[in-house]
């Protein structure tokens, strides 16, 4: 966008300061009954989302292989199972079945809240079922039943999802999630960081817990630090391989004004018992 420039920079107290000021002045919350509204009928306002955007919204995410290598170690013997939790229109799933080799032996599922996203993404030309396996499932059961075995998933991709949960369901949802990966598994992670800009441009009043927040449209977004991901992670019984804050400085030019997309990327590994 004109007048704006991204690049990396130095994150220092005096930012710190300036971006808890912006979180203070943005975290009155609405009241009791529009709060529980913008908690309730979550999937209604997802399907809404998706039915506005359909496929044309979302960019579909290529820059996955450099951040997450491990999505390209296939081969032709062993099948590489991959699950895409949330996985919107399609925007993993497709350029992991894209970028792998035709003859290497993958499948991905993939899930997502809205019916309305998993009917545009079977509805897709690359949807193969000799692939992938889409279903609507809600994460954030405290009892999760998949279609999955238990332990038979290689890897588990949860790109900008977690944030949507109310953070009370966040534990159980990655504990229950864990308990699908093999042992030696891993736990693919990347969402919205602390003192992100997009946190720090919520108007007053769509606050709904701390750092937990409600869009125009209804649906929620909640903005972790390493240090919650860290416990989430563990408690679940699984080990730290990365866990990584990456803020990329933009700067408007015009309004002279410093702000930071922060993103939190994590993996974790399931331990192999001794």
């Amino acid at each position: 966008s004109s007048g704006i420039n991204a690049e990396y920079g130095d994150w220092d107290e005096e930012q710190e300061l300036a971006a808890q000021d912006m979180v203070a002045k943005n975290s009155g919350h609405p009241s009791e009954e529009i709060c529980q509204d913008l908690l309730d009928n979550s999937a209604d306002k997802w399907d809404k989302f998706y039915g506005i955007h359909t496929n044309k919204f979302f960019k579909d995410r290529h820059w996955l292989f450099t951040e997450f290598p491990e999505l390209k170690e296939t081969s032709e013997k062993e099948r590489l199972n991959i699950f895409e939790v949330g996985c919107g229109v399609g925007n993993t799933i497709f350029p992991i079945i894209e970028h792998t080799d035709e003859n290497a032996n993958i499948f991905v599922y993939g899930c997502d809240f809205s019916s309305t996203a998993i009917d545009i993404v079977k509805s897709s030309e690359l949807y193969d079922e000799e692939k992938c396996h889409a279903f609507v499932c809600d994460i954030s059961q405290e009892s999760l039943q998949l279609p999955i075995p238990e332990e038979s998933l290689d890897l588990i991709t949860m790109i900008f999802v977690l944030s949507a949960l109310n953070p009370d369901d966040m534990a159980h949802c990655i504990a229950n999630l864990s308990k699908f990966l093999k042992p030696g598994g891993h736990f693919l992670f990347r969402d919205y960081g602390r003192y992100d800009l997009a946190q720090l441009r919520f108007k007053n009043g769509r606050c709904l817990s701390d750092n937990f927040y409600a869009r125009g449209d209804g649906t929620k977004v909640y903005f972790f630090t390493q240090c919650e991901m860290d416990k989430l992670f563990t408690d679940a019984g699984l080990v730290k391989v990365q866990n990584t804050v990456d803020r990329r400085l933009q700067v408007n030019r015009a309004r002279k004004l410093k702000m930071y997309r922060v993103w939190i990327q994590c993996k974790y590994v399931k331990p192999i018992a001794c």
